[in-house]
């Protein structure tokens, strides 16, 4: 009889980890870093257990897109006001939240359920190079760049 190996919460060892955005496209790199926070570049990978590292990503300010994204992504949000759709491109939510264009990005990436809220909080997101978890000794990763 084969049994299922499944790790319990002494055995999970998580790490932090260092991303750099600068010049990134942005859907592979929150491909990426989705892998990351749900563990699925460890041996003992399990779906529905969180065995993921944290990720701290800098410099998300400075992603790129190819094509018309730019100008022609929206974000939508709803005021729940009537006529309260409100609607910004890419570049203007660059401009002006920077980190929220990688977040959620990420949180498309990620289950939509408590273990996705879970997930998404080991996520830390700023906008220039400096960061404020020096303290956790993050470890740079280096992203697949094509």
């Amino acid at each position: 009889m084969y049994k299922t190996y499944v790790p319990k919460k002494g055995e999970i060892k998580m790490e932090w980890v260092l991303v750099d955005a600068n010049d990134q496209n942005l859907g592979r790199l929150a491909s990426q870093i989705s892998s990351i926070l749900l563990g699925k570049h460890k041996p003992n990978f399990t779906p529905g257990v969180d065995t993921g590292d944290f990720v701290v990503v800098v410099n998300c300010e400075r992603i790129r897109v190819t094509g018309k994204k730019m100008t022609e992504k929206m974000y939508y949000h709803h005021t729940l006001y009537p006529g309260g759709l409100k609607e910004i491109s890419l570049r203007d939510m660059l401009a002006k939240h920077p980190e929220r264009v990688i977040k959620k990005a990420v949180w498309g990436m990620l289950p939509h359920n408590k273990y996705g809220r879970k997930v998404i909080k080991k996520l830390k997101v700023f906008a220039g190079p400096d960061h404020t978890h020096q303290a956790q000794k993050p470890k740079p990763m280096a992203m697949d760049q094509e």
